[in-house]
């Protein structure tokens, strides 16, 4: 047990900063059908906003706090930007939408490196993240708490505003049959760019959680978009619970395996497993079992 419970600790906050990175793809790849690859740019975006919060408020214990919605909102209107100039026009060709933002997220990519350190900068965790917690003998490190914390918040706020609000009704109707809703009075429009802002400003919440980790750099959301991708795959398309457990076995599996071998290793080793967990159930853990919108 004593050896079993330091990766199943670790492994479980990597699944929650997985589930932070993939929850915004829940909404703009697992809704609206967009292949979105410069969503890891906006996770460094997010890490960026971190960073600059705090140069601006060098207190970190309220920088951070001040950067979670500050990142937020600049990842969403990053995300507006990008359905308003080019989504827009590429619904219904997940392929095209592949292509254009590649380009997109290389663009971020050169930008981040005109603007900050190629070596990257580091974030001061706040005070109140210093120290541990004594889970059964293993010393705990709050950081990751607070990951853990913050990925339930997300997923609590995300759920019950898509289950309870009408704008997420409005969403649901979207996904299901986009010309009966804009015959039913849905604005369609709206509900694309309100999606689109709200996907991608929870992945600047996640770059603020992984800046936290590991820093920020121009390359850091390259590391987290293939994993992100396959987790919302292997939960099952749209599915918030299933992202949810896809995003803790994966981060388990990568720990545990990292504690075996190397860490680039681990990474490949939890792919395949999700790879040949999608060969037998390929529509992934959970499916859309109604045509209602309840």
């Amino acid at each position: 047990m004593d050896e079993l419970l330091p990766p199943l600790l670790n492994g479980t906050a990597l699944g929650a900063l997985l589930l932070l990175a993939a929850l915004g793809l829940t909404l703009t790849f697992g809704q609206m059908g967009v292949i979105n690859m410069a969503h890891g740019e906006f996770i460094m975006a997010g890490a960026f906003v971190a960073y600059v919060t705090q140069q601006v408020i060098p207190s970190s214990d309220l920088s951070i706090p001040l950067a979670l919605p500050l990142a937020f909102v600049v990842a969403g209107f990053l995300g507006l930007l990008l359905e308003v100039t080019i989504i827009q026009w590429m619904y219904r060709r997940p392929l095209d939408t592949l292509l254009a933002t590649v380009g997109v997220a290389l663009i971020l990519q050169q930008a981040a490196l005109q603007i900050f350190p190629a070596q990257g900068v580091p974030v001061e965790k706040p005070s109140w993240l210093d120290g541990q917690i004594d889970v059964l003998g293993y010393e705990w490190p709050l950081r990751q708490v607070f990951t853990i914390v913050l990925a339930a918040a997300c997923v609590a706020a995300l759920a019950a505003w898509l289950k309870y609000s009408s704008f997420g009704r409005r969403i649901r109707a979207t996904v299901q049959n986009r010309d009966l809703a804009e015959t039913s009075g849905v604005a369609t429009r709206s509900v694309d760019r309100i999606t689109f802002f709200v996907g991608s400003g929870l992945a600047g919440v996640a770059g603020v959680a992984a800046s936290l980790i590991g820093g920020t750099n121009s390359q850091m959301g390259v590391q987290y978009i293939i994993p992100a991708f396959l987790v919302v795959v292997a939960g099952g398309i749209g599915q918030i619970a299933g992202t949810v457990i896809a995003a803790l076995a994966v981060g388990i599996a990568m720990t545990f395996f990292a504690y075996w071998t190397s860490g680039s290793l681990a990474q490949v080793l939890a792919f395949v497993l999700v790879v040949i967990f999608l060969q037998i159930r390929p529509q992934g853990l959970f499916t859309v079992r109604t045509r209602g919108l309840a």
